[in-house]
């Protein structure tokens, strides 16, 4: 009937006090393990408090008691693994201790078990060459639905012919090149360069590609012309410049790039003949 108690053996009753110290779950559990029954929490607290036998727990900070037998085989077992350090504790002694009591009880101590949680060199994973089980990590059907199948691609993929400016603003171009820095398939070069070569051949050693109407964006070849790199220093607007090319009117373009090549022309004949 309701509130009848619950009958206990003389073996039982003596087994909860030598372990009335555990937290009621902790106890419940050793119990119910150790004598095949099926007991809550709460009726072995009850047993407990009937019967005087106190926790022990006064507040936070107090520490478990352990016999000059339980302290010398703790400290010679220190270096276990901490669920089989507890268990055989209570294998060795009959008494259900939890395994976050013994844990604590080494890091008081001092007592260090020599395991850092790293990998060492040399080391395998415990679960090298195994396939993942069904229903667990990425076999289970929800976690496959969203995985990346074999040949897919992110959603963010830049894909060949894709186009972006970069930080100086020229275009760049996504082409079926080899990263020589990556060995991926695809590389992104400046589009007008491409362009242009693709139109006109590989620019000459020692020249590069300026943009006739200032626009860095308009990539057609006809935009372009290849000028000796000595000529830019000439167009940038510094001291030695004609004047500041990309700045200057349209009108007036055509008239500085020829006066940067002329002067650059005049320059490069008077070296020849000093050498």
């Amino acid at each position: 009937m309701r509130g009848g108690r619950i009958p206990y053996s003389a073996e039982e009753l003596a087994w909860v006090k030598a372990n009335c110290t555990l937290t009621a779950t902790a106890l419940a559990a050793a119990f119910n393990e150790r004598f095949g029954r099926d007991l809550t929490p709460e009726n072995l607290k009850s047993l407990r408090t009937r019967n005087g036998w106190e926790a022990g727990r006064k507040g936070k900070g107090v520490m478990r008691a352990y016999s000059p037998e339980e302290f010398a085989w703790l400290k010679a077992n220190h270096k276990l693994p901490i669920g089989e350090y507890a268990a055989k504790f209570t294998e060795q002694f009959g008494r259900a201790v939890e395994p976050n009591n013994l844990a604590n009880l080494r890091k008081r101590q001092g007592w260090m078990t020599g395991r850092t949680g790293q990998f060492v060199k040399g080391q395998e994973s415990h679960n090298k060459g195994k396939r993942c089980p069904e229903g667990v990590g990425g076999r289970h059907p929800n976690a496959r639905r969203t995985q990346f199948k074999k040949g897919g691609e992110p959603h963010n993929t830049k894909h060949l012919g894709h186009e972006r400016v970069n930080t100086d603003g020229y275009v760049e171009i996504s082409v079926a090149e080899t990263n020589p820095h990556t060995g991926y398939e695809r590389r992104y070069v400046h589009k007008h360069v491409h362009l242009w070569e693709k139109a006109n051949g590989p620019v000459p050693e020692g020249h590069c590609l300026k943009c006739i109407d200032g626009d860095k964006t308009n990539t057609a070849p006809s935009n372009w012309e290849a000028i000796p790199r000595a000529v830019l220093p000439l167009l940038n607007g510094g001291r030695a410049s004609i004047m500041h090319y990309d700045s200057a009117p349209a009108e007036l373009k055509p008239a500085v790039l020829t006066a940067a090549k002329l002067k650059h022309a005049i320059k490069s004949k008077r070296k020849a003949k000093a050498q």
